[in-house]
């Protein structure tokens, strides 16, 4: 069983601050101070997990950091322990340019405690001043109430900007390092697989790996993977998928036997994939020491379409159990990885996967039905959240089977982290998935496509990263929903496009407004052909991420109550959030030059 490489995975590190003024003052706030580390350390920790499901880390600060020595000490401290996110707290006032953190790529949060006994406040104000005027934007945490000295709680405000800031900082250390595994080159044309090395190393800290598709090739026909896992997988693999009917006509059907080769192929070429991003040891027993290694890939795309596909079977089965949260060997957590090489849309699937630890959906922003367009159509009349329509989002099957919804939390359908998922959720999503042949005059290599309907009623949100020439990257967001369809409706409108592809009816939450005056505008303003799903109301989480990499949001349906970014953007404007991120972005640059 191969698994996804080991990680030292980056800690929290809490600064707890003093004013430095030693016989008197200093002490009396020693207790306090580093109480008020620990606490958040803890609160952090029971919050919090990495991607393999362990608690988050955190580590403190050996003392209380009074000026610049104890500030170096600490620096050090973090170094060797791996600490990747900042977050310095304090219940007075400090000698802000020297106890403040001064790492220009620590994701940074300060926390100052709002009380009247000692003036909190007044240093949050002052190191963030100096955070702003050093160009090392920071995260302000400030109580909306005032709190007595000997409250050891943290506030409901608070703890909901130390998780945000938290878990989109996490998403930054996470990233650095890592790789994007780009398994072949430009997919029939798509923009975001032309995939751009230089956003990848300047805004997310990664490097990219490109790999020729025939490397797949080379590890079928020389046999480089594991022989045992590859017949458990093929048993597994035909004890647990419903073959599904041929669409297409007789003449450009394959034969039986072509098939049944085809579901070795699929298989091997997944076992492969995943080698190629995660490495795997057991190779290296097979006297494959190179190829055991892998790519560190946290990411990766497969460009398929043409080049493989009109030879060899598609890579539908590959993507989508890569992308699900099981397999043959058990419940896992998720890989990452994007259809038709898609870098961009694999970046937005990356983001909602670090920040929520599902499973994440790729898809075709494929059509806006409008309520006059289902009833001419279908006969019916749209109702409920899909009342203003719907957008049908479609992809030749790479979706994850966690996308079916058949799991749910409170009775309402839902996709968990791993390490939530039972055997009966994963029998569930199979179930609910069948494996049709392939459409030959997409795929003329053959290879089958997965089909699926997910449920309705998951909040979910979609998001996608475009490059722009003269502006660089941006992000755009929607949150809303999953819907359910009357069944006929479903049928009748499915059938119009591909019925052998899984199926996500998406209504967004509309605000009336610009982008987001109603579902055709948000069609219609979306800035790719595809778009990522992640399960949840991730929105107020990506935007302060894109903060932190210095990407600016062009379109959400946030409420302005929701933004949490640098204390620095609202120098860049209060009354117009959007233009000062974007001006903010520019003046500050990419996270990594």
């Amino acid at each position: 069983m191969a698994e996804i490489q080991k990680q030292t995975w980056p800690k929290i590190g809490i600064r707890p601050t003093i004013d430095g003024r030693r016989k008197g003052v200093r002490e009396s706030l020693e207790a306090q101070t580093m109480g008020m580390a620990r606490r958040t350390a803890d609160f952090l920790s029971a919050n919090l997990r990495y991607p393999d499901g362990s608690a988050v880390q955190c580590t403190i600060a050996d003392s209380c950091i009074g000026g610049v020595a104890e500030s170096a000490l600490t620096a050090e401290k973090f170094r060797r322990e791996g600490v990747g996110v900042s977050i310095t707290v304090t219940t007075c006032w400090c000698y802000g340019s020297e106890t403040m953190d001064m790492d220009p790529h620590l994701p940074k949060a300060v926390w100052g405690f709002n009380g009247t006994e000692r003036p909190g406040a007044v240093y949050l104000a002052a190191v963030l001043a100096g955070h702003n005027q050093k160009g090392l934007p920071a995260f302000s945490i400030y109580g909306r109430d005032v709190q007595d000295a000997d409250d050891t709680t943290i506030p409901a405000d608070v703890q909901e900007k130390l998780l945000r800031f938290a878990r989109a900082g996490l998403a930054v250390a996470l990233m650095r390092g890592r790789s994007y595994l780009s398994l072949g080159g430009v997919s029939m044309g798509i923009a975001g697989s032309i995939v751009d090395q230089g956003f990848f190393e300047s805004y997310l800290g990664m490097r990219v790996e490109t790999v020729d598709m025939s490397e797949i090739t080379r590890r079928i026909d020389e046999g480089i993977f594991d022989p045992e896992e590859y017949r458990r997988a093929l048993a597994w693999t035909k004890a647990n998928w419903t073959e599904g009917r041929e669409y297409n006509p007789p003449e450009k059907q394959r034969t039986r036997a072509q098939k049944d080769k085809d579901w070795e192929s699929v298989v091997k070429m997944t076992m492969i994939g995943r080698d190629l991003l995660a490495g795997n040891p057991r190779l290296a027993e097979l006297d494959w020491g190179e190829e055991a290694l892998g790519h560190n890939a946290i990411l990766g795309g497969f460009q398929g379409q043409r080049q493989w596909t009109d030879h060899s079977p598609n890579g539908d089965f590959m993507e989508a159990m890569l992308n699900s949260s099981f397999d043959w060997n058990g419940i896992r957590a998720p890989f990452v990885f994007a259809t038709e090489n898609d870098s961009l849309n694999g970046v937005a699937m990356l983001f909602g996967n670090l920040l929520s630890h599902t499973a994440q959906i790729f898809a075709d922003v494929r059509t806006h039905w409008s309520p006059a367009a289902v009833k001419r159509v279908t006969g019916y009349e749209l109702s409920g959240l899909a009342e203003a329509g719907v957008i049908h989002l479609i992809n030749s099957g790479s979706a994850p089977l966690d996308a079916t919804g058949q799991m749910e939390l409170g009775g309402i359908p839902a996709m968990k982290p791993f390490w939530e998922i039972s055997q009966t959720d994963v029998q569930k999503c199979l179930q609910a998935t069948t494996w049709y042949p392939a459409i030959t005059e997409y795929f003329r290599g053959g290879g089958y496509s997965s089909t699926f309907l997910t449920r309705g009623g998951m909040p979910v949100t979609m998001s996608r990263i475009n490059l722009v020439k003269g502006l660089g990257p941006v992000l755009q967001l929607a949150e809303g929903w999953t819907v359910d369809l009357p069944a006929e409706a479903h049928s009748l409108l499915n059938e119009r496009t591909n019925p052998t592809w899984p199926t996500h009816w998406f209504v967004p939450r509309l605000t009336g407004q610009g982008a987001f005056k109603d579902s055709y505008s948000v069609m219609a303003n979306w800035g790719a052909n595809h778009g990522a799903l992640s399960y949840g109301h991730i929105g107020a989480d990506l935007v302060s991420l894109a903060a932190l990499l210095r990407i600016p949001v062009c379109m959400h349906n946030l409420d302005e109550a929701a933004l949490f970014r640098p204390s620095a953007w609202s120098a860049f404007g209060t009354a117009d959030p959007t233009g000062a991120d974007y001006r903010a972005c520019a003046a500050f640059g990419p996270l990594y030059g």
